[in-house]
């Protein structure tokens, strides 16, 4: 099943603020770890449901990829995959929920 690749606004809000952190020590380590990302993601709709399920939501249509140590949270749809965020992998994920899967609330 080949979906297109969608990035939310708040995903390229994620990519842009870990690359802002990152270049303070290495700017060339903030675009290598950009293009993994990019990379990473541009791969995943060939094979969307390779990603594991995202443990912290449990929905089959949400899944995650990694690239260095940063997940990139997707959900599948019939036609798109939409990166809806990237976080570093010790990142507190639970204020995360609601902006990823919708039809859950945080805390929930």
């Amino acid at each position: 099943m080949a979906c297109a690749l969608v990035w939310s606004p708040e995903a390229i809000e994620d990519i842009e603020a870990i690359v802002a952190y990152i270049e303070r020590d290495s700017l060339w380590y903030a675009k290598a770890v950009a293009t993994k990302i990019v990379e990473t993601a541009e791969a995943i709709p060939r094979y969307p449901e390779l990603g594991r399920i995202v443990p912290e939501i449990g929905n089959p249509a949400i899944r995650e990829r990694f690239a260095h140590r940063y997940r990139i949270i997707y959900r599948i749809d019939q036609t798109n995959v939409l990166v809806a965020a990237v976080i570093h992998g010790r990142q507190d994920f639970e204020p995360l929920v609601s902006r990823i899967d919708h039809s859950r609330k945080p805390g929930s």
